[in-house]
């Protein structure tokens, strides 16, 4: 599959390694935990160590619900809605931009082949469009509030913050050019110096 002539799509990373089946895994642990102990108590009903093994069957039951808890809070999505946030503090107050915002790595080839581009599109376009670079291995948290599945993610915001258009692997100049103004942003090179 690709998006250009000769550079193939290559989903770099999913977010979080299906860190989303945690709470899953733990729920299961905790329902099998809990049908073992009570198996245990029908058969060792009268028995005289029965105190301590109630004693460790709650503590257990603790330390369990603890780790689910942990994993839970964890795994929890921050909202998606940090675009109106970063706009307002990174763009000057008076000429808000629009505002392309790619995630990876720069480990990730996909990412290596994004970055001349990204550099190239903040020149060329200073003063009319925003562009951000953030790697979610050096920041994990931007991943999950970016909702991001796959790096390199491009981003497309309005000048309000508002997100127009996501897009997920390698993303060509060329390509990146024509989805703005199919978004309506009229974009013109800087005279070169």
């Amino acid at each position: 599959m690709t998006n250009s002539p000769g550079i193939p799509v290559v989903p770099c990373c999913p977010e979080n390694g299906g860190g989303d089946l945690m709470p899953l895994l733990l729920a299961v642990v905790v329902l099998l935990a809990g049908h073992l102990v009570l198996r245990a108590f029908k058969n060792r009903k009268g028995n005289a160590e029965m105190k301590n093994f109630k004693n460790l069957a709650i503590v257990a039951a603790v330390v369990v619900a603890a780790g689910l808890v942990f994993a839970l809070k964890h795994n929890q999505v921050k909202p998606s809605e940090p675009a109106a946030a970063t706009v307002a503090e990174t763009a000057p107050a008076s000429v808000p931009l629009p505002r392309l915002v790619d995630l990876g790595a720069d480990k990730c080839i996909p990412c290596k082949q994004m970055a001349p581009i990204l550099d190239d599109l903040k020149t060329a376009y200073a003063g009319q469009l925003q562009v951000d670079f953030i790697d979610v291995w050096k920041n994990p948290d931007a991943g999950g509030q970016y909702g991001v599945r796959v790096i390199p993610t491009q981003i497309f915001y309005d000048a309000g913050g508002q997100e127009l258009f996501r897009h997920e692997g390698f993303f060509a100049k060329e390509d990146i050019l024509a989805k703005w103004k199919e978004l309506g942003v009229d974009l013109m090179p800087q005279a070169a110096p």
